[in-house]
């Protein structure tokens, strides 16, 4: 089942989503046959990063949360907000996502 991971940054936190982007991308390697899709969320200038939204795909909600509590960014304390949702994918993706050769 796909889940979403809506994951909002606390104010001021920055440096440390700078700091820990190594670490949290290499959690999220770990499990890239489940990504169905990943990034952070941005301010309208396209550049200042405050959260992330992932959907990946996980056997119930206990799986999702337990990989979340595990999640470095989690472990560290920069989500101010956190909300995870079943999500079904009823639209084909035509923008927004790179072309696979």
């Amino acid at each position: 089942m796909l889940f979403s991971f809506v994951l909002m940054d606390k104010p001021h936190s920055a440096e440390l989503r700078l700091r820990l982007r190594p670490t949290h991308k290499a959690y999220l390697s770990t499990v890239a046959d489940r990504v169905a899709f990943a990034g952070p969320l941005m301010q309208d200038d396209g550049q200042t990063m405050l959260g992330s939204l992932l959907v990946m795909d996980f056997p119930d909600r206990e799986a999702a949360l337990a990989w979340l509590d595990q999640e470095p960014f989690t472990q560290a304390g920069l989500y101010g907000s956190v909300a995870v949702h079943a999500f079904v994918n009823l639209w084909p993706q035509k923008t927004g996502f790179p072309s696979v050769t």
